[in-house]
């Protein structure tokens, strides 16, 4: 049974008014010039959890954050792709998620902060997340080398994992968090998860889309990785909620990766809405202690798909 906290925050969402940026064109493309006149920051917290050091560089034109924790192994590396829709710019949830991962896998997290739109687009920017995953897997082995990405960093991150399978470079993991997989949201069970998921309405989400797309077709996989070829992709870790928007599409993703020979496990919590992972509730705490576990190497979890396990 989903917790008291996870229930009460469909309606603290709401209270934050996530709905109304996306409820319908118009209401993104001002949240789009809102954001262009007064561009919101991006660095991380000035408090990281103990034993969490961050660093930055620049990388091909865009800031690189490393973040590392305690005792980090050598070679593990993970590439965190952040979401906000394409159109906003990294947030406390997603650093925290970071510092935590950091914190718990013994890995360097590297932080890409990439344009969004309409100045970056799925073109551009998804085949440089693509190099730079290739780079690290060239130094520090594919094996070593994972990435993770929420929303529409979701979508960015398996789009780069396509593009590196195809250049068969087979990374160590790619986790994915209630992901963008098809820019069309035409899957028609979404019609009855929509209206139970307190954050990303289709409307505004499709204008977002648009931009971020600009111009390439709706099944091209750069843009909608639901679209691609599955077969030869590394192991692939899904979370998502049942009352998320992104959660039919997630569904047919995780058959097809599954009908391909992709070591697949669908983390499917009950009741849950977008994102739920990185919310301030038990069911996003056991969400980020499985991810860990798995990013560590814990490739039993792989072999024993199901549910998030109940909360603690």
């Amino acid at each position: 049974m989903p917790s008291l906290s996870s229930r009460m925050m469909p309606s603290i969402l709401t209270a934050l008014g996530y709905r109304r940026r996306f409820a319908s064109a118009q209401a993104t493309a001002e949240l789009v010039e809102a954001r262009r006149l007064r561009p919101r920051p991006y660095g991380p917290p000035r408090l990281l959890p103990r034993g969490v050091g961050v660093s930055v560089d620049q990388d091909r034109g865009w800031p690189l954050y490393e973040v590392v924790g305690y005792g980090a192994v050598a070679h593990r590396r993970i590439v965190y792709i952040h979401g906000g829709a394409w159109i906003n710019q990294i947030s406390l949830p997603h650093w925290q998620l970071v510092a935590e991962l950091a914190a718990a896998t013994g890995s360097r997290v590297l932080v890409p902060i990439y344009p969004l739109a309409p100045q970056g687009t799925a073109a551009t920017v998804v085949p440089q997340v693509a190099d730079l995953l290739k780079r690290l897997a060239a130094k520090y082995g594919a094996e070593n080398v994972s990435v993770v990405g929420d929303s529409a960093g979701g979508q960015i991150a398996l789009a780069a994992a396509l593009l590196l399978r195809d250049a068969h470079v087979v990374l160590a993991h790619t986790v994915l968090i209630s992901p963008a997989l098809d820019l069309s949201l035409g899957n028609p069970s979404i019609d009855s998860v929509e209206p139970n998921d307190k954050r990303p309405v289709r409307p505004g989400l499709l204008a977002a889309a648009d931009l971020w797309r600009d111009g390439l077709a709706l099944d091209d996989p750069i843009a909608s990785p639901l679209f691609g070829e599955m077969a030869g992709l590394g192991p692939l870790a899904v979370f998502a909620g049942t009352r998320d928007i992104t959660h039919p599409d997630c569904e047919l993703l995780v058959s097809k990766a599954r009908t391909a020979g992709v070591p697949t496990v669908f983390h499917e919590a009950p009741g849950m809405v977008h994102g739920f992972p990185l919310l301030p509730i038990p069911e996003g705490r056991q969400a980020r202690r499985i991810m860990a576990r798995l990013l560590r190497g814990g490739q039993d979890i792989l072999a024993a798909p199901g549910s998030v396990p109940p909360a603690d």
